[in-house]
């Protein structure tokens, strides 16, 4: 690439060569600055473009990287390389719904590729498409038949009717011979099938066999968590929430935010989805932005969780820097609705600078049977930010260091949170509704009570459950393992 570049300062190829060397050196910066420049030698270039946009992402640059590919999205319609990459970036900021079409053009110019097959199957399944998802896994696991994400993702589509495809991974299970590690998938999709059957005390064997071989490898100590929410109770008391608060909307553009918050598993999804069916409201899904804000302000440059030496470092700082931080970074996802909500679960540790740097958002809090959120958080194969969520014991101890810091914001934050009972939701789902709109300060809309006709994307474990009408299956369905859950049970009583 230096060569081609000495022979011909201008020349767009050994430009975009050269930032593709420093990408494949880990040298990001020169790799951007290279990239750039060929565009600015040759506007044509969508690879260029594509590859400085997946550097902008991994720099956190959403709004550039989004700007970037809507720019370019038309001129890669050649590329079935380049159209799934610019799929995949859109995928990866919160925008699957600009994914689809991109993946359908690579397929269709290069059929039968594993890589674009898995991509179109997990957008469908976020976009509702549920059909054509598993036909698309279906396709998948014929031509490979030991693939375990692909059986997880095909059982989570619809309610088992018999043990066929049970029986099949069960044969997976027998020919691969793998150490448990390696079988985690399998594991939770099996127990979900045998759980849609009913057959209770076989589905709790295997959920407990995934969760076991997820913490025997997972590297996780309980107090890592508890440390945390001490110090967040600690830290973020009333005293420290009046300490110089953000003037009225001076952080918000002029939109109103809605923060729904909770345990993940306790219907936040379910929430959101009628929140954002409202004609007013725009949906960001899970941004993760609030906890990405808070570790750039901390000076961390990594992604790991959030520690107490964080929240202590960032609770001294200008709460202007997380707001409008959190709003800058958001922006690119904001239309022209007066109201946009944000679902991220977890956003329950970061209610005080939520509350600080947004005087006027309105914050949403689930409430669900700690019995049934913690087995529900059991049976699901989450990310590593979950670790507490393998074992019973984990569980148990960590819905009781919750439990201390919801109580915490109820008593600083008092009717700032609008709590949110899921049984009573699902089991009065009209006045619940009405109920919950009036808080947000939002005129009811029929399109609420239909949530599920809502086609907006849903990129979250609960994304097929949304697509249904309200119905109350979930509840207390702990009590189907009551004998399994017998130790958790006793904990959270005593």
């Amino acid at each position: 690439a230096a060569e081609m570049l000495k022979q011909d300062d201008a020349s767009a190829e050994g430009y975009f060569l050269m930032g593709m060397a420093e990408v494949g050196t880990r040298r990001l910066q020169p790799a951007a600055a290279a990239f750039s420049k060929a565009l600015s030698l040759d506007e044509q270039r969508y690879d260029a473009a594509v590859e400085l946009a997946r550097l902008h992402c991994n720099e956190l640059r959403n709004g550039d990287a989004a700007a970037l590919l809507d720019r370019y999205r038309d001129k890669l319609q050649g590329s079935p390389m380049y159209l799934n990459l610019a799929g995949m970036l859109y995928r990866q900021l919160g925008m699957p719904e600009k994914s689809w079409s991109l993946y359908q053009r690579a397929n269709e110019l290069q059929p039968d590729v594993e890589a674009i097959e898995a991509n179109l199957a997990t957008t469908a399944v976020y976009l509702g498409k549920l059909e054509e998802a598993k036909l698309f896994l279906e396709k998948l696991l014929a031509r490979n038949p030991t693939h375990q994400r692909n059986h997880l993702a095909l059982a989570r589509l619809e309610t088992a009717a018999n043990t066929n495809h049970i029986e099949q991974m069960q044969e997976v299970l027998r020919q691969t011979n793998l150490p448990a590690e390696q079988n985690v998938f399998l594991y939770y999709a099996i127990g979900k099938e045998l759980e849609d059957l009913e057959d209770w005390g076989e589905a709790f064997k295997y959920f407990k066999m995934a969760g076991d071989a997820v913490a025997s490898v997972a590297d996780y100590d309980i107090n890592d968590d508890i440390d945390l929410v001490n110090k967040i109770i600690d830290v973020c008391n009333t005293d420290w929430l009046q300490d110089n608060p953000a003037k009225v909307d001076s952080n918000s553009k002029g939109k109103q935010p809605i923060f729904v918050v909770g345990l993940p598993r306790t219907g936040t999804t379910l929430t959101e989805r009628i929140i954002s069916s409202h004609s007013k409201v725009l949906s960001v899904g899970e941004s993760q932005i609030m906890q990405l804000i808070i570790r750039q302000a901390s000076g961390s440059t990594g992604f790991e969780k959030i520690t107490p030496e964080m929240i202590d470092v960032t609770s001294k700082i200008d709460i202007d820097v997380i707001g409008n931080g959190y709003m800058n970074m958001l922006d690119y996802r904001l239309g022209d609705e007066p109201v946009f909500v944000d679902k991220t679960p977890f956003n329950i540790f970061y209610l005080g600078y939520i509350a600080k740097a947004f005087p006027t958002a309105r914050i949403v809090v689930l409430k669900r049977n700690p019995m049934d959120s913690c087995f529900s958080m059991y049976k699901q194969s989450f990310t590593w930010a979950f670790k507490f969520s393998y074992t019973l014991d984990g569980l148990g101890q960590f819905y009781v260091a919750y439990d201390r810091l919801l109580k915490h914001w109820k008593e600083v934050l008092g009717d700032r949170l609008i709590e949110l009972e899921y049984e009573k939701l699902v089991t009065d789902q009209d006045n619940q509704t009405r109920s919950l709109l009036d808080n947000l300060g939002l005129e009811f809309e029929d399109s609420c009570l239909n949530f599920h006709k809502n086609e907006a994307a849903s990129a979250t474990v609960s994304s097929v459950q949304v697509r249904q009408k309200m119905h109350a299956g979930s509840v207390y369905r702990w009590k189907n393992y009551a004998k399994e859950l017998h130790s958790l049970k006793e904990h959270l009583e005593n």
